[in-house]
């Protein structure tokens, strides 16, 4: 149409009806945009309660991967660096060499099925792959478009390429995990199908998801960190390995807690002692952590060094008591110390505050032995009662701390039972007792547990006693001297009579004069051979400085040099002194307890 002349020049006025559906459309664009950035920013809130439940590792990683899909994309892979894993720092410094990574976590949504690299295996990022360019620069990399090109340098293998072409995976955005400057891995994504591909808006949204996963991986790690020292110190403070127990099979665990914040406070200990007797020991300090686990290696040590001076069990909690109260850290702590005697087959046990042990006969039959309980060690209150229970051969007495049966779903009693008919139901011998036993029980263990079995068995034929009493006069050394050459050349220990002959006469010499006669003379051979003299006199002896006028006072001194170690330990009749030789070296083999 041809334009008017007299309306050249002149602007025409706007459409209503145009503008109006100008407007409405920008008006929807902003209320979806805006309604967008809302449900994007919910979502991202709800990250908070869906990642980071726990402070695993793995599970972190697990559930960054499954609340990424699918919201965010269609499949998910998370790769950590393998030094994370172990607790370790991360990578610090940008740009380094290609970091060793370990495949955590990977979701997709159903069908998908893309193959990527198997979790808990290495993962190969080679420098021509972009998931070591994110790693690399720490900055997302982002394919929009994939072409064929792409595959190549994504897929992990070319049969994990041929695979995402085939499943339709057009879109492909990796981000690196960063938390408090540390690279710690990175997270990587991929849409298919009919989806939109990634875009700028989806990579600052995965960037954010990114770094609110990333300090929970990094407190994960932090914590896995720490629990792992106070372990690690911990065991180094236990015994590595029991002595040889005459009579005694005896197996041990120490199961940790697995919050760091509860682990440090439970020690156990076999010393062997002299007569072929066996001291077992548990105890429990009364806190938790690093300090805790420094307070139980003192004690500990106090108590291996009382038990190595064979100090019956009530006097050696007497002992260990004031050693507790003159720690600095004021902290309080259970103890039980049972001794048992293979030649007699009775346990001496006293108890600290402690759970009682199970007493388990050769039937099977579980029942806790009524020890009186008595104060914790470090609390003042002395002194201890000691019961001495005599048991058949096949007689197991387990000793355990309370972390095996604290629960805060159940009743210390309903715990304790339920242990005394899981312990009856018999124990592993592989070190697993702890585990075994917590999982018979049931419940929510959240401290650590120590478990101390040790059951009673005939000798063996290495273990020869023979056992004669003393006449209360001078006619005893005579008759001792007597009897231990005739039974050594028995044994075929005729390198050891003249020695041994000199010992016992000191001994019973020693008897005579300071302990209101001998008693009862004792040979025993088992990695050494062991004399015992019994009497009844209340004062141990100690070795005495003679000089060179003295005619006597030089007994123990000469015991001293012909013996690997001698000591005394009271009785309830009295006391016995004891001295121990290395059996002779035999041809083809080791001396028999030299080491």
């Amino acid at each position: 149409m041809r334009e008017r002349p007299w309306l050249s020049g002149v602007r025409r006025p706007p459409n209503p009806l145009v503008s109006g559906h100008r407007a409405a459309r920008g008006a929807l664009r902003s209320m979806t945009e805006a309604l967008g950035a809302r449900r994007r920013l919910a979502w991202l809130n709800a990250a908070d309660l869906s990642i980071g439940t726990t402070l695993d590792v793995r599970r972190t990683a697990e559930e960054l991967a499954g609340f990424a899909v699918p919201e965010l994309a269609d499949g998910a892979a998370v790769d950590l660096l393998d030094s994370v894993l172990r607790f370790q720092e991360g990578d610090r410094v940008p740009g380094g060499g290609a970091p060793r990574l370990r495949a955590m976590a990977v979701s997709e949504v159903e069908g998908l099925n893309l193959a990527p690299d198997p979790v808990g295996e290495l993962t190969v990022h080679t420098a021509d792959r972009l998931g070591q360019r994110c790693l690399t620069t720490r900055r997302p990399v982002l394919v929009t478009r994939m072409t064929r090109a792409d595959f190549a340098v994504i897929a992990p293998s070319r049969e994990s390429s041929d695979i995402m072409r085939r499943a339709g995976v057009h879109s492909y955005l990796a981000v690196p995990l960063i938390a408090r400057g540390v690279l710690l891995g990175l997270a990587d994504f991929v849409r298919a199908g009919h989806r939109a591909p990634f875009s700028r808006t989806d990579v600052a949204l995965a960037m954010e998801l990114a770094s609110k996963a990333a300090v929970y991986i990094d407190n994960a790690r932090l914590y896995g960190r720490e629990r792992e020292h106070v372990v690690t110190l911990q065991r180094a403070l236990l015994p590595r390995s029991s002595p040889s127990t005459p009579g005694l099979d005896v197996t041990s665990c120490y199961d940790p807690a697995t919050d760091p914040a509860a682990v440090g406070g439970d020690w156990f200990d076999v010393v062997a002692l002299p007569s072929g007797r066996t001291a077992l020991m548990v105890g429990d300090v009364m806190g938790r952590g690093l300090a805790a686990a420094a307070t139980m290696g003192r004690l500990r040590t106090v108590a291996r060094t009382l038990m190595a001076l064979d100090i019956a069990p009530e006097r050696l909690l007497a002992r260990l008591d004031l050693a507790a109260r003159d720690l600095e850290e004021d902290q309080v702590a259970t103890c039980l110390c049972a001794v048992y005697d293979p030649y007699g087959g009775t346990f001496r046990v006293s108890s600290a505050g402690h759970p009682p042990p199970l007493l388990t006969g050769p039937d099977g039959a579980s029942a806790f032995l009524e020890v009186p309980a008595g104060a914790p060690l470090g609390a003042g209150v002395i002194p201890y009662d000691v019961v001495e229970r005599r048991v058949p051969e096949r007689t197991r007495l387990t000793l355990f701390t309370d972390g095996l049966v604290r629960s805060r779903t159940a009743d210390l009693g309903t715990q304790l039972e339920r242990l005394r008919v899981a312990v009856g139901e018999g124990l592993p011998a592989d070190g697993t007792e702890c585990r075994a036993v917590a999982e018979r029980i049931g419940g929510d263990r959240s401290d650590d547990a120590i478990v101390l079995a040790a059951l009673a068995l005939p000798l063996g034929p290495e273990c020869d006693v023979y056992v004669r009493p003393l006449p209360p006069d001078g006619k005893a050394a005579g008759q001792a001297r007597a009897a231990v050459r005739e039974q050594l050349e028995r044994w075929g220990l005729e390198e050891l009579v003249d020695t041994t002959e000199l010992v016992v006469s000191e001994l019973v010499g020693n008897a005579l004069r300071y302990g209101n006669a001998p008693g009862e003379l004792r040979l025993l051979r088992h990695e050494r051979l062991s004399v015992e003299v019994s009497d009844s006199g209340p004062d141990l002896p100690q070795i005495q400085h003679a000089d060179v006028s003295d005619e006597s006072g030089r007994g123990l001194q000469l015991i001293n040099m012909l013996c690997r170690r001698w000591g005394s330990c009271r009785t309830p009749d009295g006391k016995v002194v004891w001295a121990e030789q290395d059996l002779p070296v035999r041809a083809g083999g080791p001396a028999r307890g030299s080491g």
